[in-house]
């Protein structure tokens, strides 16, 4: 699929937000962040805007984004619409907990409950996000089933980075910070490796042979007279091809920056007393993961592939290419 700038940073940033929103509930709950201090207001804040600027860039993906809220009417069937309206509730028991926690005498709010609240809602619409693309089974690279725990995991990855670089900067740090950062890269890398590897092995992938029904994958069905003789919507949006070495190349950037920097940052931070310290080795680990889930999310939609595209052929979908091989399959065999 093309990778739309738009959707690359809505899901990259959303996540992070709702990410950082979840465990800025959760660790008010428990103590990680002291009540009614500066660190978790902004900690709660940042997640705000980070998930108020993913929605408002993903608008820009859409073709008529005045209709939007026609989406939200379709919650009982779409995945889509009920991310939309659980991104909108989230917003509620999130500004609550904002105020009752930031202003406790002026807002007397039980805060502690509005956070969990908030932190559930958080992960249910991350969940959602997952599942719109989990539930297409005509794109086989998205219909996996480490594609919705990939999307938990690295929201609460990045979010978790961005809790611990906020914690730095107020004084609070703790070594749980760094320890949960830890995990969360350790056990997002192996699912994402995981990922990977399955796709790489072409699980669930559909060919022209099995697309029509002339024989198993890889059989050699040949498609007859293009459809085009010029690249179309159909080959340039849902054929987008990433070359093997680009693809290879930007996967070690993406496993160094978002688990492998992560990772000893957060390891580090657990050792180092200094303030300054801290807040350089905080900030390196959340710059590296914003950059790391960038190029993840990229890659995500760049490598897979529509359904549609077999009956262009397997050279014909080709970004930049012409024509060659793309047709109308008449069900002859080489």
């Amino acid at each position: 699929m093309h990778p739309a700038l738009s959707i690359v940073v809505f899901t990259a940033a959303s996540g992070a937000g709702y990410g950082l929103l979840a465990l800025a509930g959760l660790f008010a709950a428990v103590g990680l962040f002291p009540a009614h201090g500066p660190a978790g207001a902004w900690a709660a804040g940042l997640a705000l805007a980070l998930v108020t600027g993913g929605l408002l860039a993903s608008t820009a993906h859409l073709g008529r984004p005045e209709r939007a809220w026609r989406a939200l009417s379709q919650w009982r069937t779409s995945w889509l619409s009920r991310e939309g309206l659980l991104a909108l509730l989230a917003y509620i028991p999130a500004g609550l907990f904002l105020l009752g926690w930031t202003f406790p005498e002026t807002f007397p709010l039980p805060w502690r409950a509005l956070g969990l609240l908030a932190a559930l809602l958080a992960a249910a619409t991350v969940y959602s996000t997952g599942k719109i693309y989990a539930t297409l089974r005509t794109i086989p690279n998205w219909s996996h089933g480490l594609t919705v725990p990939s999307y938990l995991l690295l929201g609460a990855l990045c979010g978790a980075l961005l809790a611990g670089f906020v914690a730095a900067v107020f004084g609070v740090y703790a070594e749980a910070f760094g320890w949960i950062a830890l995990l969360l890269a350790a056990a997002g890398g192996m699912v994402k490796l995981s990922y990977w590897r399955d796709i790489d092995r072409g699980l669930g992938a559909t060919d022209a042979a099995t697309a029509t029904g002339l024989g198993p994958a890889g059989a050699p069905v040949r498609l007859l007279d293009g459809p085009t003789t010029s690249e179309n919507y159909v080959m340039r949006e849902m054929g987008y091809r990433i070359a093997r070495r680009h693809s290879t190349r930007l996967r070690g950037i993406a496993i160094a920056a978002l688990f492998g920097v992560p990772a000893m940052a957060s390891l580090a931070a657990t050792m180092v007393g200094s303030w300054g310290g801290l807040v350089a080795l905080t900030l390196l680990g959340a710059a590296s993961g914003a950059l790391g889930v960038a190029v993840e999310r990229w890659l995500f939609f760049a490598e897979a592939r529509h359904v549609v595209t077999a009956y262009y052929g397997e050279s014909g979908s080709a970004r930049g290419s012409s024509s060659a091989e793309a047709g109308v399959v008449r069900g002859t065999r080489t």
